[in-house]
């Protein structure tokens, strides 16, 4: 039985892709580095120093370790200072009725997200109330495709994770959420993903309430 939805929050709830693209964009630049749509395109649902490997793999020169780490700081000094001009604009559509028809029914409902920067976001788009559990960035070790954000949610949600269904629009989101042994929700660019249990183009393309309704009877 569904008891919970784990959400991931950029491009499932809102969309910061924007911020994102901008902010390595200014730093790939400043290091001489190409830099384009496409390959930001490959940074979805990934960590910020995995998304850095993949941005050097265009440099001409090696960076150290600590070079590296200084990049990832600088790039995100950036989106930082991007998002905290987030506002209620930035949620995509049928994130807030999905969101509150769940409630309604007496589902719970978590943030299972890789980004460091949950906190500010859910802050800055005034819905951080609207979730009983954050799992983000800052608890944990491995970023998807690894599951263990979905089973630190759903740990501080105190639920077996077969109780709890996953939003995600990455491919790495996806595979985490299979592997952590939970019901998958694909939208976006992953819709029709063959791990997923269900897809949708957003959230205002489904009445995941419903579906949990039905699901739960079976």
């Amino acid at each position: 039985m569904i008891q919970a939805v784990i959400f991931d929050l950029d491009g499932v709830l809102v969309t910061t892709d924007d911020s994102h693209y901008e902010a390595w964009k200014q730093m790939a630049d400043e290091e001489g580095i190409p830099f384009d749509r496409q390959i930001n395109q490959r940074l979805r649902g990934v960590s910020r120093m995995e998304s850095l490997e993949i941005i050097l793999e265009k440099s001409e020169r090696p960076y150290t370790q600590d070079e590296k780490r200084n990049l990832a700081e600088r790039k995100n000094s950036y989106y930082v200072a991007l998002i905290n001009q987030l506002t209620r604009d930035a949620l995509l559509p049928g994130a807030l009725d999905t969101v509150h028809a769940l409630l309604d029914m007496g589902i719970r409902t978590a943030i299972g997200s890789s980004s460091k920067n949950a906190p500010a976001i859910l802050r800055q788009t005034g819905i951080a109330r609207l979730f009983e559990a954050v799992a983000d960035g800052n608890q944990i070790k491995h970023s998807k495709p690894d599951p263990e954000v979905f089973l630190l949610a759903a740990s501080l949600l105190q639920l077996p994770a077969a109780d709890c269904l996953v939003v995600e629009d990455a491919d790495a989101g996806v595979v985490a959420g299979a592997r952590a042994g939970m019901p998958v929700l694909a939208v976006g660019a992953v819709a029709g993903h063959p791990l997923a249990d269900l897809s949708a183009p957003t959230l205002a393309d489904i009445d995941l309430a419903a579906w949990i309704r039905d699901y739960n009877r079976k």
